[in-house]
Protein backbone atom coordinates (compact mmCIF):
# COMPACT_ATOMS: atom_id res chain seq x y z
CA UNK A 1 0.00 0.00 0.00
CA UNK A 2 2.85 2.29 0.74
CA UNK A 3 4.28 1.65 -1.95
CA UNK A 4 1.44 2.70 -4.58
CA UNK A 5 0.83 5.76 -2.46
CA UNK A 6 4.27 6.44 -2.96
CA UNK A 7 4.12 5.72 -6.61
CA UNK A 8 1.23 8.47 -7.30
CA UNK A 9 2.70 10.93 -5.24
CA UNK A 10 6.06 10.77 -7.44
CA UNK A 11 3.56 10.29 -10.38
CA UNK A 12 1.79 13.54 -9.91
CA UNK A 13 4.91 15.57 -8.98
CA UNK A 14 6.47 14.36 -12.50
CA UNK A 15 3.30 15.23 -14.34
CA UNK A 16 3.17 18.76 -12.47
CA UNK A 17 7.03 19.38 -13.58
CA UNK A 18 6.25 18.57 -17.17
CA UNK A 19 3.61 20.88 -17.51
CA UNK A 20 5.36 23.48 -16.09
CA UNK A 21 8.31 23.10 -18.22
CA UNK A 22 6.37 22.78 -21.65
CA UNK A 23 4.32 26.35 -20.12
CA UNK A 24 7.78 27.82 -19.69
CA UNK A 25 9.04 26.56 -22.61
CA UNK A 26 6.23 27.20 -24.69
CA UNK A 27 6.45 23.73 -26.33
CA UNK A 28 4.00 22.73 -28.95
CA UNK A 29 3.85 26.39 -30.10
CA UNK A 30 4.99 26.96 -33.78
CA UNK A 31 8.14 28.90 -33.68
CA UNK A 32 6.60 31.24 -36.72
CA UNK A 33 3.61 31.90 -34.77
CA UNK A 34 5.54 32.51 -31.63
CA UNK A 35 7.28 35.50 -33.68
CA UNK A 36 4.36 37.22 -33.71
CA UNK A 37 4.23 37.46 -29.88
CA UNK A 38 7.92 39.06 -28.84
CA UNK A 39 8.87 39.58 -25.47
CA UNK A 40 7.59 43.22 -25.47
CA UNK A 41 4.92 45.35 -27.68
CA UNK A 42 5.65 48.97 -27.03
CA UNK A 43 5.64 49.72 -23.83
CA UNK A 44 3.96 46.22 -22.74
CA UNK A 45 6.00 43.47 -21.04
CA UNK A 46 5.60 39.91 -21.80
CA UNK A 47 5.26 37.60 -18.63
CA UNK A 48 6.12 34.24 -19.65
CA UNK A 49 6.33 32.45 -23.15
CA UNK A 50 3.54 31.78 -25.63
CA UNK A 51 1.64 28.89 -25.32
CA UNK A 52 -1.02 26.85 -27.40
CA UNK A 53 -4.97 27.83 -26.29
CA UNK A 54 -6.59 25.32 -24.07
CA UNK A 55 -9.76 23.49 -25.77
CA UNK A 56 -12.77 26.05 -24.49
CA UNK A 57 -14.87 28.26 -25.92
CA UNK A 58 -12.13 30.95 -27.58
CA UNK A 59 -10.43 28.23 -29.30
CA UNK A 60 -14.02 27.34 -31.30
CA UNK A 61 -13.34 31.30 -32.78
CA UNK A 62 -9.55 30.92 -33.07
CA UNK A 63 -8.42 27.85 -33.96
CA UNK A 64 -6.76 24.90 -32.46
CA UNK A 65 -3.34 26.74 -33.83
CA UNK A 66 -3.82 29.79 -31.65
CA UNK A 67 -1.53 30.79 -29.14
CA UNK A 68 -2.01 32.88 -26.12
CA UNK A 69 1.10 35.15 -24.54
CA UNK A 70 0.17 37.35 -21.39
CA UNK A 71 1.65 41.27 -21.17
CA UNK A 72 2.06 43.54 -18.26
CA UNK A 73 1.29 47.31 -19.26
CA UNK A 74 2.27 50.26 -17.04
CA UNK A 75 -0.59 50.07 -15.32
CA UNK A 76 0.27 46.88 -13.57
CA UNK A 77 -2.49 45.66 -14.87
CA UNK A 78 -2.36 42.32 -17.39
CA UNK A 79 -3.39 41.81 -20.69
CA UNK A 80 -4.18 38.26 -23.10
CA UNK A 81 -3.39 38.36 -26.30
CA UNK A 82 -3.96 35.91 -28.42
CA UNK A 83 -3.13 35.40 -31.84
CA UNK A 84 -3.44 32.74 -34.81
CA UNK A 85 -1.93 32.52 -38.79
CA UNK A 86 -4.50 31.98 -41.27
CA UNK A 87 -4.15 30.54 -44.71
CA UNK A 88 -4.34 33.94 -46.45
CA UNK A 89 -5.98 37.03 -45.76
CA UNK A 90 -9.53 36.19 -47.04
CA UNK A 91 -9.30 33.59 -44.20
CA UNK A 92 -8.40 35.94 -41.35
CA UNK A 93 -11.01 38.34 -42.16
CA UNK A 94 -13.80 35.44 -42.61
CA UNK A 95 -12.79 34.97 -38.89
CA UNK A 96 -13.28 38.07 -37.74
CA UNK A 97 -16.97 38.04 -39.63
CA UNK A 98 -17.49 34.82 -37.63
CA UNK A 99 -16.45 36.22 -34.05
CA UNK A 100 -19.07 38.95 -34.53
CA UNK A 101 -21.40 36.37 -35.54
CA UNK A 102 -20.99 34.76 -32.45
CA UNK A 103 -21.10 38.01 -30.34
CA UNK A 104 -24.30 39.01 -32.10
CA UNK A 105 -26.61 35.95 -31.05
CA UNK A 106 -26.22 37.40 -27.66
CA UNK A 107 -27.46 40.43 -28.37
CA UNK A 108 -24.24 42.53 -29.47
CA UNK A 109 -24.25 44.22 -32.79
CA UNK A 110 -20.98 45.62 -32.91
CA UNK A 111 -20.08 46.95 -36.53
CA UNK A 112 -16.59 46.19 -37.83
CA UNK A 113 -14.72 49.35 -38.32
CA UNK A 114 -11.78 49.30 -41.19
CA UNK A 115 -8.45 50.96 -41.21
CA UNK A 116 -8.61 52.03 -37.11
CA UNK A 117 -6.52 48.80 -35.81
CA UNK A 118 -5.34 46.67 -38.49
CA UNK A 119 -6.91 45.89 -41.68
CA UNK A 120 -10.34 45.60 -39.84
CA UNK A 121 -11.09 45.25 -35.87
CA UNK A 122 -13.94 45.00 -33.68
CA UNK A 123 -14.45 46.20 -30.50
CA UNK A 124 -16.23 44.04 -27.41
CA UNK A 125 -16.46 44.47 -24.10
CA UNK A 126 -13.14 45.17 -22.79
CA UNK A 127 -11.80 43.21 -25.83
CA UNK A 128 -10.33 44.14 -29.27
CA UNK A 129 -10.82 41.47 -32.29
CA UNK A 130 -8.53 42.17 -35.68
CA UNK A 131 -6.82 41.17 -38.44
CA UNK A 132 -3.94 42.45 -40.44
CA UNK A 133 -2.76 39.83 -43.21
CA UNK A 134 -3.04 36.42 -42.84
CA UNK A 135 -3.20 36.98 -38.87
CA UNK A 136 -6.05 36.84 -36.53
CA UNK A 137 -5.62 38.52 -33.20
CA UNK A 138 -7.48 39.62 -30.38
CA UNK A 139 -6.22 42.23 -27.04
CA UNK A 140 -8.47 40.79 -23.84
CA UNK A 141 -7.61 43.43 -20.95
CA UNK A 142 -9.32 42.94 -17.26
CA UNK A 143 -12.42 44.47 -16.63
CA UNK A 144 -11.26 47.06 -14.38
CA UNK A 145 -8.47 47.83 -17.05
CA UNK A 146 -8.70 51.04 -19.74
CA UNK A 147 -10.34 50.45 -22.44
CA UNK A 148 -7.10 53.04 -24.13
CA UNK A 149 -4.89 50.49 -22.95
CA UNK A 150 -6.72 47.88 -24.75
CA UNK A 151 -6.75 49.48 -28.29
CA UNK A 152 -2.72 50.62 -27.41
CA UNK A 153 -2.09 47.02 -27.47
CA UNK A 154 -4.08 45.89 -29.78
CA UNK A 155 -2.18 48.93 -32.17
CA UNK A 156 1.21 48.44 -31.45
CA UNK A 157 0.48 44.53 -32.01
CA UNK A 158 -1.14 45.40 -35.67
CA UNK A 159 1.61 47.72 -36.51
CA UNK A 160 4.48 44.58 -36.23
CA UNK A 161 2.17 42.20 -38.17
CA UNK A 162 2.51 41.87 -42.46
CA UNK A 163 -0.13 44.11 -43.87
CA UNK A 164 -0.36 41.22 -46.47
CA UNK A 165 -2.51 42.73 -49.04
CA UNK A 166 -3.84 45.89 -46.72
CA UNK A 167 -7.40 45.62 -47.93
CA UNK A 168 -10.53 43.92 -47.62
CA UNK A 169 -11.38 41.10 -50.05
CA UNK A 170 -12.74 42.44 -53.36
CA UNK A 171 -16.19 40.41 -53.19
CA UNK A 172 -17.21 42.43 -50.10
CA UNK A 173 -16.72 45.50 -52.23
CA UNK A 174 -19.39 43.48 -54.72
CA UNK A 175 -22.27 43.81 -52.53
CA UNK A 176 -24.77 46.89 -52.89
CA UNK A 177 -24.07 49.89 -51.15
CA UNK A 178 -20.89 48.05 -49.56
CA UNK A 179 -19.35 51.02 -47.87
CA UNK A 180 -22.17 50.31 -45.16
CA UNK A 181 -23.01 46.74 -45.48
CA UNK A 182 -19.28 45.59 -45.52
CA UNK A 183 -19.24 46.63 -41.37
CA UNK A 184 -21.99 43.64 -40.79
CA UNK A 185 -21.11 41.73 -43.92
CA UNK A 186 -20.22 37.76 -43.19
CA UNK A 187 -17.64 36.57 -44.60
CA UNK A 188 -17.03 32.70 -45.80
CA UNK A 189 -14.39 30.23 -47.20
CA UNK A 190 -16.44 27.23 -46.34
CA UNK A 191 -19.93 25.70 -46.93
CA UNK A 192 -20.41 25.86 -43.06
CA UNK A 193 -19.62 28.59 -42.34
CA UNK A 194 -21.91 30.01 -44.89
CA UNK A 195 -24.20 28.32 -43.71
CA UNK A 196 -23.31 29.61 -40.33
CA UNK A 197 -23.57 32.90 -41.00
CA UNK A 198 -26.95 32.72 -43.70
CA UNK A 199 -28.09 31.29 -40.41
CA UNK A 200 -26.49 33.56 -38.23
CA UNK A 201 -27.96 36.85 -39.86
CA UNK A 202 -31.20 35.82 -40.06
CA UNK A 203 -31.69 35.25 -36.01
CA UNK A 204 -32.70 39.13 -34.79
CA UNK A 205 -30.13 40.20 -32.24
CA UNK A 206 -32.31 42.01 -30.05
CA UNK A 207 -34.18 38.91 -29.19
CA UNK A 208 -31.81 35.77 -29.33
CA UNK A 209 -34.67 33.03 -28.59
CA UNK A 210 -36.26 34.05 -31.55
CA UNK A 211 -36.92 30.83 -34.08
CA UNK A 212 -35.72 32.63 -37.06
CA UNK A 213 -32.93 30.84 -37.06
CA UNK A 214 -35.19 28.06 -38.07
CA UNK A 215 -36.61 30.10 -40.67
CA UNK A 216 -33.30 30.40 -42.35
CA UNK A 217 -32.51 26.39 -41.77
CA UNK A 218 -35.68 25.93 -44.22
CA UNK A 219 -35.39 28.58 -46.64
CA UNK A 220 -31.55 28.84 -47.39
CA UNK A 221 -29.87 25.41 -45.84
CA UNK A 222 -31.27 23.04 -48.46
CA UNK A 223 -30.56 24.97 -51.41
CA UNK A 224 -26.84 26.15 -49.93
CA UNK A 225 -26.12 22.41 -49.04
CA UNK A 226 -25.18 21.51 -53.35
CA UNK A 227 -22.85 24.06 -53.19
CA UNK A 228 -18.92 23.23 -53.21
CA UNK A 229 -16.20 25.12 -52.14
CA UNK A 230 -13.60 23.55 -54.42
CA UNK A 231 -10.65 25.23 -55.57
CA UNK A 232 -11.20 28.33 -53.05
CA UNK A 233 -14.28 29.20 -53.19
CA UNK A 234 -15.52 32.14 -51.13
CA UNK A 235 -18.87 33.54 -49.83
CA UNK A 236 -20.03 37.09 -48.64
CA UNK A 237 -23.38 37.17 -46.97
CA UNK A 238 -25.62 40.34 -45.82
CA UNK A 239 -27.99 42.09 -45.26
CA UNK A 240 -30.80 44.54 -46.82
CA UNK A 241 -33.17 45.00 -44.37
CA UNK A 242 -35.41 41.70 -43.80
CA UNK A 243 -33.80 40.63 -47.34
CA UNK A 244 -30.33 38.72 -47.35
CA UNK A 245 -28.38 38.51 -49.64
CA UNK A 246 -25.59 35.93 -50.56
CA UNK A 247 -22.96 36.14 -53.38
CA UNK A 248 -20.62 33.02 -54.28
CA UNK A 249 -17.12 33.25 -55.49
CA UNK A 250 -16.24 30.30 -57.28
CA UNK A 251 -11.96 30.03 -58.39
CA UNK A 252 -12.63 29.23 -62.75
CA UNK A 253 -15.93 29.36 -64.60
CA UNK A 254 -16.01 25.68 -64.83
CA UNK A 255 -16.67 25.06 -61.07
CA UNK A 256 -19.42 28.36 -61.68
CA UNK A 257 -20.81 26.77 -64.22
CA UNK A 258 -21.29 22.58 -62.75
CA UNK A 259 -22.60 24.87 -59.46
CA UNK A 260 -25.38 26.84 -61.14
CA UNK A 261 -26.52 23.24 -62.69
CA UNK A 262 -26.77 21.54 -59.22
CA UNK A 263 -28.58 24.81 -57.89
CA UNK A 264 -31.02 25.02 -60.65
CA UNK A 265 -31.69 20.97 -60.17
CA UNK A 266 -31.67 21.06 -56.23
CA UNK A 267 -34.65 24.45 -56.75
CA UNK A 268 -36.65 22.63 -59.01
CA UNK A 269 -36.89 19.86 -56.70
CA UNK A 270 -37.96 21.71 -53.57
CA UNK A 271 -40.63 23.97 -55.88
CA UNK A 272 -41.96 20.34 -56.89
CA UNK A 273 -42.07 19.50 -53.09
CA UNK A 274 -43.76 22.64 -52.07
CA UNK A 275 -40.57 23.68 -50.14
CA UNK A 276 -39.38 27.21 -50.00
CA UNK A 277 -36.77 28.49 -52.74
CA UNK A 278 -34.62 31.74 -53.09
CA UNK A 279 -36.95 34.83 -54.21
CA UNK A 280 -34.24 35.37 -56.64
CA UNK A 281 -31.56 33.12 -58.07
CA UNK A 282 -28.87 34.18 -60.80
CA UNK A 283 -25.38 33.35 -62.29
CA UNK A 284 -23.66 36.51 -63.02
CA UNK A 285 -20.27 35.68 -64.39
CA UNK A 286 -18.23 33.27 -61.88
CA UNK A 287 -20.77 34.71 -59.09
CA UNK A 288 -23.61 32.78 -57.79
CA UNK A 289 -26.60 35.55 -56.31
CA UNK A 290 -29.07 34.04 -53.83
CA UNK A 291 -31.99 36.41 -52.47
CA UNK A 292 -33.99 35.31 -49.70
CA UNK A 293 -36.56 36.96 -47.55
CA UNK A 294 -37.28 39.52 -50.11
CA UNK A 295 -40.60 41.48 -49.85
CA UNK A 296 -41.24 40.93 -53.40
CA UNK A 297 -39.65 40.00 -56.77
CA UNK A 298 -38.86 43.14 -57.43
CA UNK A 299 -37.21 44.22 -54.75
CA UNK A 300 -35.22 40.34 -55.07
CA UNK A 301 -34.53 41.15 -58.23
CA UNK A 302 -33.58 44.79 -58.17
CA UNK A 303 -31.39 43.45 -55.32
CA UNK A 304 -29.49 40.83 -58.03
CA UNK A 305 -29.23 43.54 -60.73
CA UNK A 306 -26.71 45.43 -58.36
CA UNK A 307 -24.20 42.94 -58.65
CA UNK A 308 -21.64 43.64 -60.96
CA UNK A 309 -18.96 40.76 -61.60
CA UNK A 310 -15.21 42.05 -62.74
CA UNK A 311 -13.43 39.36 -63.52
CA UNK A 312 -9.50 39.94 -62.55
CA UNK A 313 -6.81 37.70 -64.31
CA UNK A 314 -3.52 37.34 -62.64
CA UNK A 315 0.05 36.14 -65.08
CA UNK A 316 2.30 34.05 -63.10
CA UNK A 317 4.76 34.77 -65.45
CA UNK A 318 4.94 37.83 -67.88
CA UNK A 319 1.85 38.65 -69.73
CA UNK A 320 1.23 37.23 -73.17
CA UNK A 321 -1.14 40.44 -73.86
CA UNK A 322 1.09 42.81 -72.20
CA UNK A 323 2.08 44.49 -75.92
CA UNK A 324 -1.67 44.59 -77.10
CA UNK A 325 -2.48 46.53 -74.21
CA UNK A 326 0.20 49.03 -74.64
CA UNK A 327 -0.70 49.34 -77.78
CA UNK A 328 -4.62 49.90 -77.33
CA UNK A 329 -3.64 51.96 -74.42
CA UNK A 330 -1.28 54.56 -76.20
CA UNK A 331 -3.60 54.84 -79.00
CA UNK A 332 -6.53 55.66 -77.19
CA UNK A 333 -4.46 57.90 -74.84
CA UNK A 334 -3.49 59.44 -78.28
CA UNK A 335 -6.92 59.81 -79.46
CA UNK A 336 -7.67 61.70 -76.22
CA UNK A 337 -5.42 63.63 -76.70
CA UNK A 338 -6.09 64.70 -79.89
CA UNK A 339 -9.90 65.25 -79.39
CA UNK A 340 -8.78 67.00 -76.05
CA UNK A 341 -6.50 69.49 -77.97
CA UNK A 342 -9.08 70.26 -80.70
CA UNK A 343 -11.70 71.19 -78.62
CA UNK A 344 -9.54 73.59 -77.00
CA UNK A 345 -8.11 75.12 -79.91
CA UNK A 346 -12.02 75.48 -81.34
CA UNK A 347 -12.98 76.77 -77.68
CA UNK A 348 -10.27 79.28 -77.85
CA UNK A 349 -10.74 80.45 -81.39
CA UNK A 350 -14.18 81.28 -80.55
CA UNK A 351 -13.33 82.92 -77.34
CA UNK A 352 -11.09 84.77 -79.44
CA UNK A 353 -13.49 86.18 -82.29
CA UNK A 354 -15.72 86.94 -79.40
CA UNK A 355 -13.74 89.25 -77.94
CA UNK A 356 -12.38 90.52 -80.78
CA UNK A 357 -15.94 91.43 -81.92
CA UNK A 358 -17.13 92.82 -78.73
CA UNK A 359 -13.83 94.94 -78.91
CA UNK A 360 -14.29 96.00 -82.65
CA UNK A 361 -18.02 97.15 -82.12
CA UNK A 362 -16.69 99.16 -79.31
CA UNK A 363 -13.42 100.84 -81.02
CA UNK A 364 -16.20 101.26 -84.11
CA UNK A 365 -18.89 102.93 -82.51
CA UNK A 366 -16.06 105.50 -80.24
CA UNK A 367 -14.72 106.69 -83.88
CA UNK A 368 -17.81 107.16 -84.94
CA UNK A 369 -19.47 109.62 -82.20
CA UNK A 370 -15.90 111.49 -82.26
CA UNK A 371 -16.30 111.96 -86.11
CA UNK A 372 -20.33 112.98 -85.33
CA UNK A 373 -18.69 115.41 -83.09
CA UNK A 374 -16.06 117.45 -85.82
CA UNK A 375 -18.19 117.78 -88.46
CA UNK A 376 -21.84 119.50 -87.98
CA UNK A 377 -24.72 119.53 -90.42
CA UNK A 378 -23.76 122.79 -92.17
CA UNK A 379 -20.98 121.72 -93.73
CA UNK A 380 -17.99 123.23 -91.32
CA UNK A 381 -19.17 126.77 -92.09
CA UNK A 382 -20.29 129.42 -89.12
CA UNK A 383 -23.85 129.15 -88.52
CA UNK A 384 -25.68 131.87 -86.68
CA UNK A 385 -27.20 130.67 -83.51
CA UNK A 386 -30.96 132.33 -84.35
CA UNK A 387 -32.77 129.46 -83.21
CA UNK A 388 -30.51 129.00 -79.78
CA UNK A 389 -30.17 125.74 -80.89
CA UNK A 390 -26.74 125.42 -80.70
CA UNK A 391 -24.48 124.91 -78.02
CA UNK A 392 -21.85 127.29 -76.85
CA UNK A 393 -18.86 127.83 -78.70
CA UNK A 394 -15.98 125.41 -77.23
CA UNK A 395 -13.25 128.16 -77.46
CA UNK A 396 -10.66 126.32 -75.26
CA UNK A 397 -8.75 125.03 -78.26
CA UNK A 398 -8.84 128.64 -80.11
CA UNK A 399 -5.58 130.74 -80.12
CA UNK A 400 -5.95 133.84 -77.41
CA UNK A 401 -6.29 137.22 -78.67
CA UNK A 402 -2.78 139.53 -79.27
CA UNK A 403 -2.02 142.03 -76.60
CA UNK A 404 -1.70 145.47 -77.16
CA UNK A 405 1.38 146.78 -77.30
CA UNK A 406 1.88 150.19 -76.18
CA UNK A 407 3.58 151.59 -79.54
CA UNK A 408 0.25 150.70 -81.19
CA UNK A 409 -1.78 153.01 -78.81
Amino acid sequence: MASIVRFLIVSAIGLSLFVNAWAAKGDGVNPEAAKLLPDQIGSFKAVGTAIPMMPDQATRLFGESSIVRTYVGDDGRRYDVQIQQAGNDAEAFALLTRVRLYFRQFGNDSKIAFDEIGTASLAYNNGIFFYRGNAFASVIGPNDGSAEQVKELARQLANQLSAGEGEIPVLVKHLPQWETTSKSAAYSVSLDDLKYAVTSLRQNPSDPKSDAKVDANKQSGTVLDVLTFDGGTEAVAANYGQTQLVIVEFTTPQFSIDNDSRVWTKIAELKSQGQSIPNAYRRVGNYSVFVFNAPDEKTANGLVEQVKYEQVVQWLGDDPHLADRLQKYFTQTSAGVLVAVLKSSGLSLVLCLAIGGVIGALLFRHRRAQRSAAFSDAGGSIRLNLDELTGPANTRRLLSAPEERREDR
